[in-house]
């Protein structure tokens, strides 16, 4: 399935995959400093999400890794680094496992190959057919970051809220469904791209016990954990994430 997607700068490829009820606009603290550093940015909406298509659900995380495969395919590009974030790292881990040969290296950004909580997630799922998008949006930007971070930032709280109430209900609740009982722990050891996991101190939906799984898993990966960052830590410290993203892609060219 072609997905939406854009592309800035040139050099080596680096794709930004984003988290369940957001778009590519989420990577927009990262697009300038990675262009700046010699990189071409290539931001796509997940299926379901921004404007891609949304096809009925349920979805499963293979779906996801092979719209990146086929975005990759349409690009001309033979591999490319990969960063995601919550959703989009678990569609990483998936790609690592299932596309090596298309995948540079690897950043799992407050993320899970495991992430439990299967009733919640097919609850959601239900909620959002039923109900729209608007409870789940108010209750997003409360895991996405923390209350000192929303009370300091409101306008961009208010602008970061709408773009989960604007996600099409039926491809974030299919989204959903790709996340209830996922288990790509077994996996990981298989995993040889250069690989960085980052979690967030404050990160209640996916906490660091879930980055720390990740980094034993696989390899050689390396494991950091930024304080004051709660589920959106791309945003909420975008300066300290920039910068361990950018050590990673360097030492990985």
């Amino acid at each position: 399935m072609k997905v939406h997607y854009e592309t800035a700068g040139d050099g080596d490829v680096v794709v930004l995959s984003n988290s369940i009820g957001s778009n590519l606009r989420m990577w927009e603290p990262q697009v300038k400093p990675l262009t700046d550093n010699g990189f071409r940015v290539v931001r796509y909406d997940t299926r379901g999400h921004g404007q891609s298509p949304v096809p009925p659900g349920p979805y499963s995380i293979a779906d996801l890794g092979r719209d990146v495969v086929e975005l990759l395919d349409t690009l001309g590009v033979e591999s490319a680094h990969f960063v995601g974030l919550s959703l989009g790292g678990m569609t990483g881990a998936w790609l690592g496992q299932h596309a090596p040969s298309r995948i540079r290296s690897l950043a799992l950004t407050f993320t899970s190959v495991n992430p439990g909580n299967v009733d919640m997630w097919t609850g959601r799922a239900k909620q959002v057919r039923a109900e729209g998008m608007a409870t789940i949006a108010e209750g997003s930007i409360g895991r996405w970051f923390t209350p000192d971070w929303i009370s300091a930032n409101p306008e961009l709280a208010e602008e970061l809220r709408q773009m989960t109430a604007t996600t099409p209900a039926e491809g974030y609740a299919s989204c959903c469904e790709a996340i209830a009982g996922l288990d790509l722990t077994a996996g990981l050891g298989t995993i040889t791209a250069p690989t960085l996991v980052i979690s967030g101190a404050d990160d209640a939906a996916l906490p660091p016990s879930h980055g720390q799984v990740i980094a034993d898993g696989i390899p050689g990966a390396k494991f950091e954990v930024i304080d004051h960052a709660a589920h959106l830590g791309s945003y909420q410290q975008a300066g300290k994430f920039t910068e361990l993203l950018m050590e990673h892609l360097k030492g990985a060219r």
